[in-house]
């Protein structure tokens, strides 16, 4: 897994991104900047579902769009979408009123402006092959904020989004921050007064090394993933009675501290069983107990209660919790 201090840098870069406008001369991108208006306001009446459909169109689909009509690349004033979206008529104005959505002139002016430019559609992102190397950008060089490659891809977000940078946390402040960042909990007033007295060019570094190697930061990070995977040590029906899965609890915990792959994370939960035990590093018994993950659902222990409908509900609730997971 990723380090969890770039983990949190990289995703604040990546989230002013795309909360940021963008610049007059940088063209849009569909996966940032208009899949999430269409799937908010479109795709439900002119999206991939046929069964929900209207009109035959389908917006989430380049050339079924172009094919309809309502996108003319490079001319929105001929585009079907520009005129429903900007019409001043309730009949005629999309998305319709009875749908209780809006769009922003904002949003408004992106769709245009997206067509403008060629209505150039993407792939789901996570069908979009990884550049091989990102260029870090270049900010002014007089800019004494950028210390890191990190803290360029930060600073060249917040400009497009026209935010200075806050000025420096004290370092009391930053240790709060780090800590219950990394493990969930304050420092100490000890752990407070040495990181303030330290003169040491590397004592932000050295305070990140200890936060990543204390058995804390494997409990943090883990919560979030026990929430995911709705952990739980009960059955959840009726009388609701015990059901030991601690050791899967447990196993997370060690394999954040581990710094396990997040590959080997999800193929262990998914099918660890599956792989071969005289591959397996520590021990294959790890691997068997990552399954647990597939038991973490409701389970009831009712006598009127039919097997073979519990066991296609208790197999659906895992399937859908492992894709959203």
């Amino acid at each position: 897994m990723t380090s969890p201090a770039c983990s949190v840098l990289l995703a604040l870069a990546v989230a002013a991104g795309q909360v940021a406008a963008s610049r007059g001369d940088e063209p849009l991108v569909f996966n940032r900047d208009i899949r999430p208006i269409l799937s908010e306001n479109c795709f439900k009446c002119h999206g991939p579902d046929s069964a929900a459909r209207k009109a035959e169109l389908r917006l989430d689909r380049r050339e079924a769009a172009l094919e309809q009509g309502a996108i003319v690349p490079g001319d929105p004033d001929q585009s079907e979408l520009v005129t429903r979206i900007f019409s001043g008529d309730d009949e005629i104005r999309m998305p319709p009123a009875d749908s209780h959505k809006s769009l922003t002139e904002l949003q408004k002016e992106r769709l245009r402006r997206w067509i403008a430019e060629g209505a150039v559609y993407q792939a789901h992102w996570s069908f979009i092959p990884l550049a091989a190397s990102v260029p870090i950008p270049r900010p002014d060089a007089s800019d004494r904020w950028v210390r890191t490659p990190i803290d360029a891809f930060v600073l060249d977000r917040l400009r497009r989004a026209r935010i200075e940078p806050a000025v420096e946390a004290s370092r009391e402040k930053w240790l709060r921050r780090a800590a219950f960042d990394l493990t969930g909990l304050p420092p100490t007033l000890e752990e407070l007064d040495r990181f303030a007295a330290d003169p040491s060019p590397d004592a932000y570094e050295q305070v990140a090394e200890r936060l990543l190697a204390a058995g804390a930061f494997g409990e943090r990070m883990a919560g979030d993933w026990l929430d995911v995977a709705r952990y739980a040590d009960t059955f959840g029906y009726q009388s609701d009675r015990d059901m030991h899965v601690w050791p899967w609890r447990d196993w997370v915990v060690r394999a954040f501290n581990a710094n396990l792959s997040y590959r080997d994370f999800i193929v262990w939960q998914t099918a660890g069983d599956w792989l071969d035990p005289s591959t397996a590093t520590p021990a294959p018994r790890d691997r068997v107990l990552a399954t647990a993950f597939n038991r973490l659902h409701r389970q009831t222990n009712e006598g009127g209660s039919i097997e073979e409908e519990f066991r296609a509900a208790y197999v659906s609730d895992r399937v859908q919790t492992n894709g959203t997971a």
